[in-house]
């Protein structure tokens, strides 16, 4: 019996057909290939960054330096104050890269750090960047957190709650929410500031059963605040020669410095005081 026969035409076709087919089995293979290798590097994606930074990406501590009246201010803070507990409080304006959470520390590394506020929110939208990590690392080295919201005094109160609330979650041993407020408003009048920022304190308050910790500058508290939040936590920014925020207030916390040099951390941060003991630090926290 003779065999089938293949016009030119006919063998041309059925070659293109196979050379189709060939092609096709080919990248169908290097498209799992691609596949298999994406997916392996995101299973040993940790391995290979902790290896990387292990062997190429050592912390290096930097020597950082303040100005003579600078340096010796804060050390006669420190030594003022040797039975409180010491912080710090952080934002994106600080790189992941510059802090080695394990080893925290000041005063030539003879005083830890022991609690750590970061800014969450700021107005109706925004959110930080590196929160989200931040708040780990915190969680993971046994800090005591905290998270603040930067308060837009023209923008809703309200909506600006909700942010702070849809991008925090707060646990049991966190501090309670930080409202922080450092501007005057342009569209609204100094009086309808602080209604809106009563708005804000009780829907925070509402959701987590402890008042806010109101954070600004001194002046600003003294000239527009003052008896507007009695029995809320007071947190004080004042960087002068002083030895304690305010004499007229009863302050819990207290930054006393923007150039803070801190053992672990490769940017001058700012520095923070709690007006007690670890322990009482402890009871200001969540339940």
């Amino acid at each position: 019996m003779s065999g089938k026969k293949y016009t030119k035409k006919t063998a041309k076709r059925i070659h293109k057909k196979r050379w189709k087919n060939y092609f096709f089995r080919r990248r169908i293979l290097l498209l799992i290939l691609i596949l298999a290798l994406v997916g392996t590097g995101f299973y040993l994606k940790q391995s290979i960054t902790y290896y990387y930074a292990m062997y190429f990406n050592k912390f290096t501590h930097k020597k950082l330096q303040n100005t003579e009246s600078e340096s010796l201010r804060i050390q006669k803070i420190l030594s003022d104050n040797l039975d409180k507990t010491y912080g710090f409080d952080i934002s994106h304006y600080q790189n992941k890269e510059d802090i080695k959470w394990d080893s925290l520390s000041i005063g030539n590394k003879t005083i830890p750090l022991e609690f750590v506020v970061m800014r969450a929110t700021m107005g109706n939208r925004s959110a930080d960047k590196n929160f989200d990590e931040f708040w780990e690392s915190a969680k993971k080295h046994n800090l005591i957190r905290g998270a603040y919201h930067f308060y837009r005094a023209d923008e809703d109160p309200v909506i600006q709650a909700n942010n702070f609330l849809e991008n925090v979650k707060l646990e049991s041993g966190d501090l309670p929410p930080v409202l922080d407020i450092e501007k005057m408003p342009r569209k609204k009048s100094n009086k309808n500031l602080i209604e809106d920022l009563k708005v804000w304190c009780k829907i925070v308050e509402n959701t987590y059963g402890k008042k806010p910790i109101i954070y600004t500058y001194y002046h600003y508290y003294k000239d527009f605040l003052r008896g507007e939040f009695d029995g809320y936590p007071i947190w004080l920014a004042n960087y002068n020669d002083v030895a304690e925020p305010s004499s007229e207030d009863q302050w819990q916390f207290w930054q006393f410095t923007e150039n803070g040099i801190v053992y672990g951390i490769n940017s001058k941060i700012d520095l923070n005081i709690y007006n007690g003991g670890i322990w009482s630090l402890k009871g200001l926290t969540l339940d």
